[in-house]
């Protein structure tokens, strides 16, 4: 699935890409056959389209496969060897813990020196420069530096003779002409070890851009073993990809005013990485929500009706498909459309219509059917009879009236009426509910409440 992080990085990417002419490149890391499948490429594809990367732009390259290009890793890391920035190594773990006195501690160079030749079972490690620092030109961070003291002889060959990912990375990078990096700041530690890696290569690394870390509302890093983090699962719920767009923008950047609500183009006009804030960013599912709605309202009544329509239907549809009636929903729908902020909503705002009985939730009958109730329908269940029903406004007053001979105001009044019509306390406007629903069907369910509080 793909993470919002990701997707986040990737609009960010995008957008300098289209800003400067350049090329946004796709590159699977595909190397891990365990976490290879077509189908989950076809995945990351499909939600880059979501968010508007498209591979049918030209601003995007790709997707490059990187088990493609292992004959070059191999390739480049022996030039490494034969250059003398590396070296064979045969520690073990064991061995290793047992010189250093600590299971924590980088590899000591024991084998530097050694002048072993590859054999299986021997890594090949990059010998890092013993002095000096290593500076990152980051466009978020400013320059980071790391003396080349600290960093380890680390492995770029495995034992068998397979370059590591780090290698494999930098090696890809070097062939797709990447010369701007933007990614998340977990891979800061091993940016040091990547540029090492270019400069030996003879080549000028790129520049890179490390973006603050997304956390959740205990400002904990965003996770997927606990937090809801799969784009996929946001749209799935009814979040509109323009929405998700607008929000993942502004998670750790901002355009400098007090405008959010705007079209990605203009987003993209004013993104400067260099403005990306270092701060961890919180991913407020609340304020997405808010977004969204804001995002619904604005969408012209047709394309609202076209959005609905997978909750109108099976799985979520808790109706009969023969129950659903069109005309109604279509009626329905711009109430609707101003009272929902996800589209998932919609299932439960609307089932009244469909359903042969209300729902039966018995939280909000407890809550509405308190005084005394019956008296109340009763005089409802009258005077609505006699309404006209080819008006809310006809509706409201026949309710308005009840609850007046009853000592209530029409707040009051109307929510037992509600819960009888629609099972819910909440929902959307009721009197357009009522007309939409019918007189032939509202007043049985009148009747049907009334000889539920008779007992």
């Amino acid at each position: 699935m793909f993470h919002v992080g990701g997707a986040r990085s990737a609009l960010y990417n995008w957008a300098v890409a289209r800003q400067s002419g350049g090329k946004f490149v796709l590159r699977i890391e595909d190397t891990d056959a365990a976490r290879n499948k077509p189908e989950w490429i076809d995945g990351i594809i499909s939600a880059l389209a979501s968010i508007g990367i498209s591979k049918d732009d030209p601003a995007f390259e790709g997707p490059y496969f990187q088990s493609q290009n292992a004959d070059r890793h191999s390739e480049a890391a022996q030039q490494l060897y034969a250059q003398g920035r590396a070296y064979y190594c045969d520690c073990t773990r064991e061995q290793l813990q047992e010189r250093t006195g600590s299971q924590h501690l980088g590899y000591d160079g024991f084998c530097r020196d050694r002048g072993l030749e590859y054999v299986e079972g021997r890594a090949l490690r990059f010998r890092t420069p013993t002095e000096g620092e290593t500076v990152v030109v980051d466009l978020i961070r400013g320059e980071p530096s790391f003396p080349n003291a600290a960093i380890e002889d680390f492995v770029i060959a495995r034992g068998d003779g397979s370059p590591v990912f780090l290698i494999a990375n930098v090696v890809d990078d070097l062939d797709e002409g990447i010369t701007l990096v933007i990614r998340g700041d977990e891979h800061l530690s091993n940016t040091p070890k990547q540029q090492l890696l270019w400069e030996a290569l003879g080549a000028k690394a790129p520049v890179w851009a490390h973006l603050p870390v997304i956390v959740n509302e205990k400002r904990q890093k965003l996770s997927k073993r606990r937090d809801k983090v799969a784009l996929e699962d946001y749209l799935a719920e009814g979040f509109l990809p323009e929405a998700m767009t607008n929000y993942l923008m502004l998670l750790g950047w901002g355009p400098g005013d007090d405008v959010e609500i705007r079209p990605y183009e203009e987003l993209e006009q004013k993104f400067r990485v260099e403005d990306v804030n270092t701060s961890p960013a919180f991913f407020d599912i609340k304020k997405l929500t808010a977004f969204n709605g804001e995002y619904i309202r604005a969408l012209p009544l047709e394309k609202f009706v076209e959005a609905c329509e997978p909750w109108l239907r099976a799985p979520y549809a808790t109706w009969a498909p023969e129950d659903f009636d069109r005309a109604a929903w279509e009626a329905i729908a711009p109430h609707a459309q101003t009272r929902v902020a996800v589209l998932s909503d919609i299932t439960a705002n609307v089932d009244f219509l469909f359903l042969k009985e209300p729902v039966a939730d018995e939280a909000s009958w407890d809550k509405a059917m308190k005084g005394d109730p019956a008296a109340l329908l009763t005089t409802a269940r009258a005077k609505l009879e006699r309404a006209d029903w080819s008006s809310p406004e006809s509706l409201k007053e026949a309710v308005l009236a009840a609850g007046e001979e009853h000592g209530l105001k029409l707040g009051k009044a109307q929510a037992p009426v509600r819960v009888a019509v629609t099972g819910r306390t909440v929902g959307l406007p009721l009197f357009e509910s009522l007309e939409v629903l019918g007189k032939d069907r509202t007043l049985p369910r009148l009747d049907a409440a009334l000889a539920k509080l008779a007992g």
